[in-house]
């Protein structure tokens, strides 16, 4: 990594001195001033923030105040950083996500195990410009994280998936909102191998991580166009993100191949699936998208790593960013829709396990969705994660702040959380009960009909206990058939 100029480092402490001069009395110190065991953390990045772009990193420094003091044992946690901007479609919005990059005194990259997280040295603030709960792409990670692991061990225990906690952010002492401050998905978290460079100058490729970043044949494992070079970053609509600092015909040829693969006859595939998939993993991603309706995938926004191609090219899927999800559009209008699992099942990867019901695939899909549905999946598990973070908002007035600040830019926000996650609770309702008709499995709420003394008028919880106060009962509520939320605080 190269160093800062001394040039560079004096106009940094300069700039790094007046903006924190002028910072005295500033949004951010009044907020940790007055912080309470509710709040979020107040995250602070002193910047010349009309210098940022996406193409080029910039200096500066960002701040943590942690009541719960998470990061390396302090409640306030100072740092200096590389920041740029990050995404597509979404530098569009006033409100930007932001890539950070923890610098040493000499301008190095450097390792920060920021909330407690992990040791990393790149980290993002996600702004959920369009998403009008703010947690939607966090609640799909969190639940992911629960389905599905490595089948293999990593110095991060076997995560296949990003962590992250709640901030609110500040520009030069000023605020700018509720962010989500995670963790990446890259080579450290899934324990690929790095590359070895030999004496001679050979480069010895093990590890690959690809990110599908686009429609193409390719990320929908439909074929490739062989006509597109292979010695850049980017190949057929999928980015080479480990090992990035080599992007060659080898680097990119376990993709190729796998691509291959699901080209030949139907009786190969069945044969030699397994060896590269994995079952377990594929089956969790097949729950992630019925359960969210996380639309913007198979394969794009969507990982694909070995651990070391020279031990065996079996690849590993991890989702990514699932805004569009939990009935929510890709430009926060709603999609009140239920996953379409048939659309899914002619997806490339999935159409011969499921045409076919390879190893009787399909059976333990079905399996796989009742028992899920009465733990993690079901309707009460995922409500009550909305629930909690709608409190923690609420609670640490990070809510109210937010509706003041982007109310409308570029999406409407309810004043009241609740409101909107009504919304997204019934959605789930909805979609649990028809991804369960789809794949043939029972429900909780169709027993209630079946085997309850189901009176007129009467309010039920969706596993058919009867509810005595309707009005403050928070949760999925059954009556005459029908159901609806409640909007209370408990039983």
């Amino acid at each position: 990594m190269r160093k800062l100029t001394y040039a560079l480092l004096a106009a940094l402490a300069l700039t790094v001195t007046t903006a924190a001069n002028a910072q005295e009395g500033s949004d951010y110190e009044r907020m940790t001033a007055a912080a309470d065991e509710n709040s979020l953390p107040l995250v602070n990045l002193t910047t010349d923030i009309d210098a940022v772009t996406k193409e080029e990193e910039i200096t500066g420094t960002i701040e943590i105040f942690d009541k719960k003091a998470r990061t390396n044992g302090q409640e306030r946690f100072k740092t200096g950083c590389r920041v740029k901007y990050r995404g597509t479609s979404s530098l569009a919005y006033d409100k930007k996500s932001f890539a950070i990059k923890p610098t040493d005194e000499s301008g190095e990259k450097v390792d920060v195990n920021i909330f407690g997280i992990r040791e990393d040295d790149s980290w993002i603030l996600d702004a959920m410009a369009i998403d009008r709960i703010r947690m939607r792409n966090r609640l799909c990670f969190d639940i992911w994280n629960e389905l599905n692991r490595t089948p293999y061990d990593t110095d991060y225990g076997n995560r296949n998936g990003t962590l992250g906690v709640f901030v609110e952010l500040f520009i030069n002492g000023d605020y700018h909102g509720l962010y989500c401050m995670t963790d990446k998905i890259n080579r450290k978290l899934l324990g690929l191998k790095k590359a070895d460079e030999e004496d001679d100058g050979g480069v010895t490729i093990k590890g690959v991580l690809y990110k599908g970043d686009s429609w193409t044949d390719a990320t929908q494992l439909l074929g490739y166009d062989k006509t597109t070079p292979v010695d850049g970053e980017t190949w057929n609509g999928w980015e080479l993100q480990h090992p990035d600092d080599y992007p060659c015909a080898e680097s990119w040829q376990p993709l190729m191949d796998f691509i291959d693969f699901f080209q030949t006859s139907e009786s190969y595939f069945k044969q030699n699936y397994k060896d590269h998939l994995y079952p377990e993993n594929l089956t969790a991603y097949a729950m992630l998208i019925f359960a969210t309706n996380y639309r913007d995938c198979i394969m794009k926004n969507t990982f694909l790593s070995t651990v070391n191609i020279n031990k065996g090219v079996r690849f590993l899927i991890t989702p990514w960013d699932m805004d569009t999800s939990f009935g929510g559009e890709w430009n926060g209008e709603y999609y009140d829709h239920p996953t379409d699992v048939e659309l899914i099942w002619r997806s490339k990867l999935f159409n011969t396990l499921t045409t076919s019901n390879a190893d009787n695939f399909m059976d333990g899909i079905k399996e796989q969705w009742s028992q899920l549905g009465k733990t993690l999946l079901s309707v009460e598990s995922v409500c009550k994660r909305l629930d909690d973070y709608g409190e923690a908002f609420t609670k640490s007035g990070a809510w109210q702040r937010e509706y003041e600040k982007w109310n409308g830019n570029p999406v409407p926000l309810t004043e009241d959380i609740n409101e909107e996650l009504a919304y997204v609770k019934d959605w789930y309702a909805r979609n649990f009960q028809s991804v369960s008709e789809t794949l043939g499995v029972e429900t909780g709420i169709a027993g209630i009909d079946a085997g309850k003394d189901v009176q007129a008028d009467k309010a039920y919880a969706i596993d058919g206990t009867p509810v005595t106060d309707a009005g403050v009962y928070k949760g999925v509520i059954i009556r005459n058939g029908r159901k609806s939320i409640g909007k209370g605080k408990g039983k």
